[in-house]
């Protein structure tokens, strides 16, 4: 079975724990729903946050959406001058087979504007 990665992100409109589960939670699912996959289908989890998200760790929030037997891990985004704040982002990796070209990668809640050309 093939492995691919597949990207996402989400905005929060504070650091606050509860927004910080039910935003990472949502992203969490809507990767596997959009990309067909069950969760034991997932490799390992990569997450991200920008330098002003410190309410907790989003691996923590994504065990909420039952990720509890999968490598998670979490880092500090690049704090770069002008980037877009309070930003999660998602780096999973998962079995799939299907092309590199049908991955659906999801970004939600204003951080569409991230990468437009992968965003739907």
């Amino acid at each position: 079975m093939p492995v691919r990665a597949i990207r996402g992100a989400t905005r929060l409109t504070a650091d606050d724990p509860a927004e910080m589960t039910d935003a990472v939670v949502e992203l969490v699912e809507a990767m596997l729903e959009r990309n067909d996959l069950d969760r034991d289908a997932l490799i390992s989890v990569v997450f991200t946050a920008t330098p002003d998200l410190v309410c907790m760790f989003p691996a923590a929030a994504a065990r909420g959406a039952g990720l509890g037997d999968v490598p998670l891990i979490c880092a500090q985004e690049i704090a770069v001058p002008g980037a877009l704040s309070r930003v999660v982002r998602v780096l999973a990796h998962a079995e799939i087979d299907r092309p590199r070209s049908q991955i659906s990668h999801v970004y939600l809640r204003g951080a569409e504007v991230l990468r437009q050309d992968l965003a739907q």
